[in-house]
């Protein structure tokens, strides 16, 4: 009686996790989402590891029916563990916008602008020290200036190197 109210249980609660993943389920990420002990698919779309559970579902019902109970007990902890973890990735889902398949073009060329608009606002503000310093008359004030024209020339650096990346990026994906 018991276990028929735990399968029940179980079943009902990855229907429900099925429905909170449906919009998330095709999504695939760059790395892998879990650990191999837990999941022993490969792929990293969601869809992947709910049939895996589902696998596992119908595999503690044959096991509750042959009753075999030590295999029952790993495959109730094995499946709940699944089912947990699956949740934790759906819930944190949001946080993991770098996670994103495949880059596309569009991808990059928003990146490109992105750093584009970087790039103008780094040289305008460097631009405004550098004239901030012509002007200014105390050592202390012609110091900090020479500083903060120094960093923002590194940013500008590091933001054009960015730039050049991404350009060659852009390069590779339209031969």
């Amino acid at each position: 009686m018991k276990t028929a109210r735990l399968l029940q249980t179980l079943e009902r609660q990855l229907a429900e996790l099925r429905q909170q993943v449906m919009p998330l389920a095709d999504h695939t990420a760059l790395s892998a989402r879990f650990d191999r002990q837990l999941f022993r698919t490969r792929s990293t779309q969601l869809r992947a590891c709910l049939n895996e559970a589902d696998d596992n579902l119908q595999a503690l019902r044959q096991a509750v029916d042959e009753a075999r109970l030590p295999q029952v007990a790993w495959l109730a902890e094995h499946l709940a563990c699944q089912m947990a973890a699956i949740s934790r990735e759906a819930a944190s889902w949001s946080l993991r916008g770098w996670d994103s398949p495949s880059p596309g073009i569009a991808r990059w060329q928003r990146k490109r602008l992105q750093h584009q608009e970087f790039e103008r606002r780094l040289i305008e503000m460097k631009t405004e020290r550098e004239q901030r310093l012509a002007r200014a008359t105390s050592l202390d004030e012609q110091q900090r200036l020479l500083r903060e024209i120094q960093l923002y020339g590194e940013r500008l650096t590091r933001c054009q190197q960015a730039l050049s990346a991404i350009d060659a990026s852009l390069a590779r994906m339209t031969r």
